[in-house]
């Protein structure tokens, strides 16, 4: 018996080494492995089969924090407040601002893509653009908090946004190139989490130094640059310099790059549909939050922020629970589209309540059911478009870069839809953030639907 055991366990052998030498090499991954190189075929390839290690996913997971702080919390809060110190009583031009930055970062994210998978450094492919993402943001705050007027004011609005999303593009790209399926689900309910809690310990920051326009600015940023210089430092990534594009870079092809044929990619293309009509519905409500909040509790913006602070801190429970058990359940199920038309079910109630509401208890009950929605929605979306990237081996960068565009698009309308709904006339001639809490519930949950509606076109 013991010498018919080599015997048996030979043909098995032969049959592995067969199967492994039929893989194509155009199945290797990118970008921490170099050109294919035959003598350790089954170690490459399985490379990205591994999970991500714990240290790794806490670093991810403490730039998201940092990145989103530094990127929300002027959105959500400080760049109101220094409008209304710049201007006050015109808060039509926080719109006009909003959607500049979200218009010159729609055009940056394809070309950092694009150029980020072409890259070929020691550093690797993505981490030189997250620095420089970085460098750009923080050389932005002077700008922003010494601006005499409001053209000043949204140059460096637009300065920081290209920035800080370069930063954190090139993160998520970072995931694309990395995260197995099964642990898409797990990462991206933290990643959320995190942006959840970021914008409301970026206010409370804030808060604290409102009378100072500098250190306004600069304490979220300093968090961000922090914690995501931390991933730059610390998170594995190998060098480039032996990996070799497949597509030539020319003019015809950057431009080609922005877009990509739905015919091809049928089930991204659903993806991308659902997360605009989703983004844009949210877009609404996220740029006039401090005014919103302001009218209905009638104060000032510079003494809301205590109350924003405080009805986002109620969120973070909704949120944690969203995030964490959303993506949990999408992983265990397999199946990403049910979580997210039930997500956008949850968000279209939150925004009714918050409708009709004029006291704290209901808009703090209005916000917890809304954030809840949301921390379901970007946790399993995350997930869901990792899953349908097209080209994930050598173009993970470029279609990273269009995903982000059904986020900034909206961005980019929202300002300029939403002074239409606030026009609508009212008993009171007040703005009418009732039809914009409205017009946000029926857009998210039409994304949903044409999510939902995305299933059909998996392989």
């Amino acid at each position: 018996m013991k010498e018919s055991i080599p015997h048996e366990k030979a043909p098995r052998m032969e049959r592995f080494e067969a199967d492994i030498a039929r893989i194509p090499t155009s199945n290797l991954s990118l970008p921490f492995l170099p050109a294919p190189d035959t003598a350790r075929p089954s170690v490459e390839r399985t490379h990205l089969q591994k999970h991500l290690g714990r240290r790794t996913v806490v670093l991810l997971v403490l730039a998201t924090f940092g990145g989103s702080m530094a990127t929300i919390v002027p959105m959500s809060f400080t760049l109101a407040l220094r409008l209304d110190q710049i201007a006050p009583g015109h808060e039509q031009y926080l719109g006009y601002m909003l959607g500049a930055g979200s218009a010159f970062s729609l055009l940056a994210a394809p070309l950092t893509g694009i150029f980020s998978d072409r890259t070929r450094s020691r550093w690797g492919r993505r981490r030189p653009y997250t620095v420089a993402g970085v460098t750009v943001g923080v050389a932005a705050i002077p700008l922003m908090a010494s601006a005499p007027n409001v053209l000043l004011l949204g140059v460096g609005w637009v300065l920081s946004t290209v920035g800080w999303q370069t930063a954190m593009g090139s993160i998520n790209n970072y995931q694309a190139d990395n995260l197995p399926k099964f642990q898409r689900g797990r990462v991206a309910g933290l990643t959320s989490l995190a942006r959840q809690i970021a914008p409301v310990a970026g206010i409370v920051l804030a808060g604290q130094v409102v009378v100072d326009p500098l250190w306004v600015f600069l304490l979220p940023a300093t968090v961000g640059v922090l914690l995501v210089l931390g991933f730059v430092a610390f998170a594995p990534e190998r060098h480039s310099l032996r990996l070799e594009s497949t597509i030539p870079l020319s003019p015809k092809n950057v431009l080609r790059s922005f877009m990509f044929n739905p015919r091809q990619h049928p089930a991204f293309a659903w993806t991308w549909g659902g997360r605009f009509m989703f983004f844009l519905g949210l877009a609404l409500t996220t740029s006039y939050s401090t005014f919103f909040y302001a009218q209905r509790l009638d104060m000032s913006v510079a003494e809301v922020s205590t109350v924003i602070a405080a009805i986002s801190a109620g969120g973070i429970i909704t949120s944690t629970v969203g995030a964490i058990g959303g993506g949990w359940l999408s992983d265990r199920a397999a199946r990403r589209q049910p979580f997210i038309l039930t997500a956008t079910v949850i968000y279209a109630a939150g925004a009714l309540v918050s409708a009709f509401s004029y006291s704290f208890v209901s808009l703090l009950t209005g916000s917890l059911i809304t954030s809840l929605g949301i921390a379901v929605f970007v946790a399993v979306g995350q997930a869901l478009v990792l899953d349908v990237l097209p080209h994930r081996e050598t173009q993970a960068g470029r279609f990273t870069a269009i995903t982000s565009s059904s986020q900034k698009i909206p961005s980019a309308l929202a300002p300029a839809l939403a002074p239409l709904l606030l026009s609508i006339a009212t008993v009171d001639n007040s703005r009418n953030y009732t039809a914009l809490y409205v017009a946000a519930g029926m857009l998210a949950v039409l994304g949903g639907i044409i999510t939902l509606l995305g299933s059909r076109a998996e392989t």
